[in-house]
């Protein structure tokens, strides 16, 4: 537009009046400067048109990232308000369950202090049952010792016994079937003697026969001193017939008794303190007094020997 401007000057200016060389040439050197500037200014022009286009580019791109920017932020800010939210909630949880796990702590606590007491309680208990177990082990173990020697004495008592039978049965060997007998039972040794062999009818007076028996157990007894001697009387149920100083079966059994007992006083080796009588009468019977056979037994003379027990007993005690 400035060009057409210019032209439509010089034009009108060449057409009114003619103008000198010199300022036709100004005018030209004007011209070809308005044109330089016309360019100069087209140029800058199109360069704003470029930097308005760039300008608007730009400006689409920073609306579309405020845009979502915007949105972001919106998002962000919905997060942020239901994180908050949530967070709240989670505080007015945690002072509740931290309200009730105090609660429930001291429960637990006061709970775990009456645990503890009953256990520290069981624990003395279980000790003393532990330290009552021990004496009683101890008891029993010094106890099975004991028993374990008073079996092994009594099984040496047994075999003493045993020892004393044999000797003694082969001591009387020659009054066999006699009326001797030598028997073993109970812990015991029994020395039986029927009347045949040691008195008559009725009386209490030892014969030779009888007499010499009784001294061959006095000796086997004289070198066992510590045993214990009852001597026995026994008769059968026939009622004493005869006179003189015997009242009845009691009497006559008790003198038969210490009889024996005399003889065997008569041995310096024997104890005296360790010979007992005894009278039975009819009253321990071996066998049935209907026969004669019977009666024959019954009549008899019972040397019990027994091993002193008062070891034994006193262990028994112990026990």
């Amino acid at each position: 537009m400035m060009k057409k401007i210019v032209l439509g000057a010089v034009l009108i200016a060449v057409t009114v009046s003619c103008v000198s060389k010199k300022v036709y040439n100004e005018l030209e050197n004007k011209y070809s400067d308005l044109k330089k500037e016309n360019r100069r200014l087209l140029d800058d022009g199109e360069d704003c048109v470029k930097a308005k286009s760039e300008l608007d580019l730009a400006n689409t791109t920073l609306k579309s990232e405020l845009d979502k920017t915007k949105s972001e932020r919106d998002k962000l800010l919905s997060d942020f308000n239901s994180a908050d939210k949530n967070l709240k909630t989670l505080q007015a949880s945690y002072k509740a369950l931290e309200k009730n796990s105090d609660e429930a702590l001291e429960t637990n606590m006061n709970k775990n202090r009456e645990l503890l007491s009953q256990l520290e309680a069981k624990q003395k208990a279980l000790s003393s049952e532990q330290d009552r177990f021990n004496k009683l082990k101890g008891d029993l173990q010094a106890k099975s010792e004991r028993l374990a020697e008073l079996e092994a004495l009594m099984a040496a008592k047994e075999a003493s016994m045993q020892k004393l039978k044999e000797t003694l049965s082969k001591a009387l060997n020659s009054f066999e079937g006699k009326g001797l007998t030598v028997q073993q039972k109970n812990g015991k040794v029994y020395v039986s003697m029927e009347n045949k062999l040691l008195f008559s009818s009725g009386s209490w007076a030892v014969g030779a026969e009888g007499r010499r028996a009784v001294v061959e157990v006095g000796k086997v007894l004289g070198a066992n001193p510590d045993i214990s001697v009852l001597i026995e009387g026994h008769t059968d149920d026939d009622a004493y017939g005869g006179s003189g100083p015997i009242a009845d079966n009691w009497d006559l059994s008790t003198k038969r008794a210490t009889a024996i007992v005399t003889i065997l006083g008569e041995n310096k080796s024997i104890n005296k303190q360790n010979l007992t009588a005894a009278g039975r009468s009819e009253y321990a019977p071996l066998a049935s007094n209907s026969t004669a056979d019977g009666k024959a037994k019954n009549r008899r003379i019972e040397i019990i020997l027994t091993p002193r027990l008062d070891e034994i007993s006193k262990m028994l005690n112990e026990l």
